[in-house]
């Protein structure tokens, strides 16, 4: 590969490897607020074990996801410089937002939340929780808002051979986000949604002691990956509204008709799927024939997730932004293929390994059970909440 293949190559591994974990935070957080609301007001121990265990692994993902967003943040100064000299003062603003006002909050108030256990009012508590949803939520849009920039330069001129923002408003209204931004939110439920059902069908399938925790969360689960599902494929489809004429003409047709397919039959599978649970919602936990195919479905939203972003960035090509700045003029001067494909390497595997150890920490969690956290637990206590039911 030349070096232009290389450095895109780069930037589809990293991406696609970061958005594992930002798409499972988003769908988590909302659902931990909710389980924490629910204890606040009903003081069950069943719902602090929801909260704590959940919340952990939220924490779990939260945690190793910062490391990879850092690994995306040195990508673009070594391979996209181009990029920021022509577009910096545009596309770095809302990168800054979601750095300055979404992501500096959301890591304040989720330090509050996991160190304020025994110690904030028990509102204020729950409060800090819904702030960090909101400011993650917050993040994803402006993020989404730098994305639909470049699929759709609105609210900026060319001056003196560079970009000038000139409309924020227009920024944040681009026809490239209206529908995207909830696109991708669907996602998160989705994916959230289905790692409760997979991990909760796993735990009684096994017939574990806990099974009123885990029939509330795959109770829970379910219908939060339904909504999830039909967030997705409803803005999925209307978003297309908002694609540029001739996005995918003949260079990205067979790739983008490709991954359109396998999308759209992810996206009816699970679909189908979770209409034929949702009414046996009530007998699932102990309808044991559907647990393997739940567990077997726990991945498919991850897929489908990367999936979506390969279609929407490889539609956009040779662009970096749509008839304004190609990817090749968008790199940086100088590069050569030795020097990419040795960062290529070592960020897939600072990345991947992350990956890994995310996976292990959230399956060994989940394997051991609600029992033991180290989330919420008093330094005098045995780390094992009361799980009366």
């Amino acid at each position: 590969m030349d070096v232009l293949d290389l450095a895109r190559t780069q930037f589809a591994v990293t991406g696609s490897l970061h958005f594992l974990f930002v798409v499972l935070t988003l769908g988590l957080a909302p659902l931990v607020a909710i389980m924490h609301t629910r204890w606040a007001r009903s003081g069950k121990p069943l719902h602090e074990g929801m909260t704590r265990f959940w919340g952990q692994v939220y924490v779990i993902n939260y945690a190793l996801g910062i490391v990879t967003g850092l690994v995306m943040e040195f990508q673009f100064g070594l391979a996209w410089s181009g990029l920021s000299h022509y577009a910096g003062d545009v596309f770095g603003a809302p990168l800054a937002m979601e750095t300055l006002v979404a992501f500096f909050l959301e890591s304040t108030f989720l330090g509050l939340w996991i160190f304020g256990w025994g110690r904030l009012p028990k509102w204020a508590h729950v409060a800090c929780i819904w702030v960090v949803t909101l400011t993650a939520y917050a993040s994803a849009f402006y993020i989404m808002v730098a994305n639909s920039f470049l699929q759709n330069p609105a609210g900026a001129v060319v001056t003196g051979g560079r970009m000038e923002l000139t409309d924020f408003g227009a920024l944040l209204t681009n026809k490239a986000l209206i529908f995207s931004f909830p696109h991708v939110i669907g996602a998160g439920l989705f994916t959230g949604g289905m790692v409760l059902v997979g991990a909760s069908a796993w735990r009684l399938r096994l017939r574990a002691p806990e099974v009123e925790f885990f029939t509330r969360s795959l109770r829970m689960g379910v219908v939060t990956a339904a909504i999830g599902i039909f967030l997705t494929m409803g803005f999925g489809y209307a978003q297309f509204a908002g694609v540029p004429e001739g996005k995918f003409g003949d260079h990205n047709v067979a790739a983008a008709v490709g991954l359109g397919l396998m999308i759209e039959f992810g996206q009816l599978l699970g679909l189908v799927v979770l209409l034929v649970m949702l009414p046996m919602i009530s007998i699932l936990p102990r309808a044991r024939w559907t647990h393997p195919i739940l567990i077997a479905m726990t991945p498919l939203p991850f897929a489908l997730s990367i999936m979506g972003w390969m279609a929407r960035e490889i539609g956009r090509q040779p662009w970096m932004i749509w008839e304004k700045l190609t990817v090749a003029d968008a790199m940086s001067p100088g590069l050569t293929p030795g020097m990419v494909t040795a960062s290529l390497i070592g960020f897939a595997a600072v990345l991947g390994l992350l990956a890994i150890v995310d996976y292990v920490l959230i399956a060994r969690l989940i394997r051991r059970g609600p029992r033991a956290l180290d989330l919420g637990a008093a330094a005098d206590e045995p780390r094992t909440p009361a799980l009366s039911y």
